[in-house]
């Protein structure tokens, strides 16, 4: 197995994001290889800044040790209405589960503000992560040009009741 697949050896630490991550968000998301090529203008000018982080719910996951507290993800819950806006990997740790636990935290904060279901805009090449991640796709969101100028799956995390 690669050590691009192998799962995360160390632990991972979920925290509260804070203004000083926002601009790690935002290499985060413009250095996102899933907005490479023909996906790169979407992502081009796209700036995670510290209002955005105080105005959501925005959770970063931190490796320690052979990570150095490298922050090697994030996403971020839209209460009303449920939404998960962000959902990031660092490219160079794809593979090792972090995506899940990050779903697994939104999922147990969305419980937390007694939602039931949190809809998800996925990028196309997420496509199957989501689905993978439990989302169960509802419909498209038909492209919006010039900002997004293809369609995109709609999916739905239901969240259960603790």
């Amino acid at each position: 197995m690669s050590s691009r697949n192998s799962p995360v050896s160390r632990p991972i630490t979920i925290r509260r994001a804070v203004a000083r991550d926002a601009k790690r968000l935002t290499r985060l998301v413009r250095g996102s290889g899933a907005y490479a090529g023909k996906y790169a203008a979407a992502v081009a000018g796209y700036r995670v800044g510290p209002d955005y982080i105080e105005a959501h719910r925005t959770f970063v996951a931190v490796g320690a040790d052979e990570y150095g507290g490298r922050i090697l993800g994030f996403y971020s819950l839209v209460l009303v209405p449920p939404e998960l806006d962000l959902l990031f990997v660092d490219d160079e740790v794809q593979g090792r589960g972090i995506g899940r636990l990050l779903v697994a935290h939104m999922q147990s904060e969305a419980r937390a503000a007694r939602l039931d279901r949190v809809k998800v805009v996925s990028h196309l090449p997420a496509e199957d992560f989501y689905h993978r991640a439990g989302a169960v796709r509802i419909g498209t969101a038909f492209a919006n040009p010039p900002a997004v100028p293809w369609d995109r799956p709609e999916f739905e995390f239901r969240v259960s009741p603790d």
